[in-house]
């Protein structure tokens, strides 16, 4: 019988099976991995839960329970969060800003922006200064806090 071994040539530990659970998250995490790596392209649903290997409305729910937001606002709150780096930190007029973080229209991009922020972009660059502290930093201290849904 042959053991197996790891690259070192040291026995390899024993693997078990993921547990649905486990597996589940794997897959919310692969398409948030997805969101991350291609925020600023066209995503919809559908091909994110093609990456995550379930079904859209699926994805949705699943989403929503373990992030606490959906595919969809995750997604916009990436981008935003790139446009303000890019706002604080570049001269880039904003119309270029919201293209290149993937918004097709500047309203669009106004809009989201303002929900999330609670300032306009112009506001927004005209008050924030270039944060001087390291990359990991500034993310956290600058990423927009998730605001709970409005009650119907």
């Amino acid at each position: 019988m042959v053991t197996p071994t790891s690259a070192t040539g040291a026995p390899a530990a024993p693997t078990r099976a993921a547990t649905p659970r486990e597996a589940d998250n794997l897959r919310l995490l692969r398409a948030r991995d997805a969101i991350d790596r291609a925020y600023a392209e066209p995503l919809d649903i559908a091909a994110l839960a093609a990456v995550a290997h379930v079904s859209p409305s699926y994805l949705i729910r699943a989403f929503k329970a373990a992030f606490g937001e959906t595919p969809h606002r995750y997604l916009q709150r990436r981008r935003i969060e790139r446009a303000m780096a890019l706002l604080r930190e570049t001269a880039t007029p904003v119309t270029e800003v919201s293209l290149a973080v993937g918004f097709q229209s500047l309203g669009t991009f106004s809009r989201t922006f303002r929900d999330i922020v609670g300032a306009s972009p112009t506001t927004y660059r005209r008050t924030a200064a270039p944060l001087l502290a390291p990359g990991c930093f500034t993310r956290a201290w600058t990423r927009p806090a998730t605001r709970p849904a409005a009650p119907l």
